[in-house]
């Protein structure tokens, strides 16, 4: 049976599979098992809920709403929201689950749930199992009378609340700095821009006008060419792009080049080394992170713990190891001291301190990594444990690994949230990683 839960959370096309009964159902399950060895002595269990703007979020918000409030849990929803301010939130305000409604980067038609547990931290696998488990078995029936759960509607200082976490984790004096920021007309339309501004920056903002109907639609971090026109129409120091539920941050410097999330990893990286809060001297990243920066962090003797793909293996890893930075090349960029999840305005406040630190540019700090080529290609598949097991496609990455030698290397995997089976190759240059990566998306094509 196909496991519910991907990558990050469940998600899916909003009303098709993923319905208002899933999130029902998935609300009362997640409610009975992630309240189910609390104190009852103390109050009731509480929830949050926020979610990005697409329109699909307002009923499944009350569909996750309803359901935890049939199981007893006091809701308190927080509108929209980023994720990483609802983790935030979640632990500001003491709540016992916290509940995320959007489907980050996917397009306005998909949507997604993510659970928070008590502090603001992602669920583990096994915890997500239980839900899964619980949901096959769940009563019709529940607590009634004064045991039902009430739902409060808006929580009105909560966008304050996490606006006042942003300036005092980074409280460096941005004045002097023009930042471009494309919200993606996503979860962080109005809040990223404040908070730029708040630190003093001179903000310039692209689509934040979120309609319901228009989140990531040509704009983000997914289509970056927008931000790097309008760094170089606006004469700005540089641009941030974020995704629709803003937990990611890419970065564009003066002149329109690209700062990828390995670049921006390497750039706070060095500088925790030197102020000495690097703890042991370690970034964590995923397998996917370019070649370049494993390099460049031998360089400046910084150690690299690999993780698999996705920011939950990556916060895990953090948090076993005591590290404090961490992240992926997409822009899920994870300071533990400060947040529990990858936060892209943070990352971006982060990224400007530096700047103003060293009176440095943007492009002079990604300089540390030289960036290797480095070519993905997504391939539409229909059965994913095909790919894996077939003995076609392990021979072919045999032969590209071969052919590439030290100077590259493959990775193939599926992708978590899509139904989509992706194909990287990085070369010594662009044309070979291209070839590379098209034979073997072929082979994969054709399985």
């Amino acid at each position: 049976m196909t496991r519910l839960f991907g990558t990050d959370g469940v998600r899916g096309l909003a009303n098709d599979t993923l319905t208002v009964s899933l999130a029902l159902k998935l609300g009362a399950a997640a409610a009975t098992v992630l309240t189910r060895d609390r104190d009852s002595s103390k109050r009731r269990p509480m929830a949050l809920i926020g979610r990005d703007p697409r329109v699909s979020g307002e009923m499944l918000a009350a569909a996750m709403a309803a359901g935890m409030a049939s199981r007893g849990v006091d809701v308190l929803r927080v509108g929209v929201i980023p994720t990483p301010g609802l983790a935030f939130l979640t632990d500001d305000y003491g709540a016992d689950i916290g509940v995320m409604i959007s489907a980050s980067h996917n397009p306005m038609p998909d949507n997604g749930i993510k659970f928070f547990s008590a502090g603001g931290k992602k669920l583990p696998d096994h915890v997500e199992d239980e839900i899964e488990k619980a949901l096959d078995n769940l009563e019709d029936s529940g607590p009634t009378g004064t045991g039902v759960g009430r739902v409060i509607e808006e929580a009105h200082d909560a966008q304050d609340r996490y606006l006042a976490h942003l300036k005092e984790a980074v409280d460096t004096d941005l004045s002097g700095i023009k930042v471009v920021v494309d919200t993606a007309n996503g979860a962080a339309s109005e809040v990223a821009p404040k908070a730029y501004a708040a630190a003093g920056a001179e903000v310039v903002a692209i689509f934040n006008k979120p309609d319901s109907f228009n989140i990531n639609d040509n704009c983000g971090s997914t289509h970056i060419d927008q931000v790097q026109r309008a760094v170089r129409e606006h004469g700005a120091d540089i641009g941030l792009a974020h995704d629709g539920d803003a937990d990611r941050c890419l970065a564009v410097d003066a002149a329109g080049n690209v700062v990828d999330g390995d670049q921006i990893m390497a750039i706070l990286a060095v500088g925790m080394k030197e102020n000495s809060s690097l703890r042991k001297n370690t970034l964590v990243a995923t397998v996917m992170s370019n070649l370049g920066l494993k390099l460049a962090m031998e360089r400046e003797d910084i150690e690299i713990k690999q993780t698999a793909v996705g920011d939950r293996y990556v916060l895990e890893e953090l948090n076993r190891g005591g590290y404090s930075l961490g992240g992926e090349q997409s822009g899920h960029i994870v300071a533990p001291a400060y947040a529990t999840t990858g936060d892209g305005t943070l990352t971006g406040l982060m990224l400007m301190a530096r700047m103003v630190e060293t009176g440095t540019s943007l492009a002079e700090l990604a300089g540390v990594m030289q960036v290797l080529p480095q070519v993905l290609i997504n391939v539409p598949v229909s059965n994913k444990a095909a790919i894996m097991d077939s003995e076609t496609v392990k021979s072919a990455i045999a032969e590209a690994e071969a052919e590439l030698g030290e100077a590259g290397r493959v990775l193939l995997r599926p992708s978590g949230t899509e139904e989509l089976f992706r194909v990287m190759v990085e070369a010594a240059d662009q044309e070979h990683a291209r070839k590379v990566a098209g034979s073997l998306a072929a082979v994969v094509a054709a399985v």
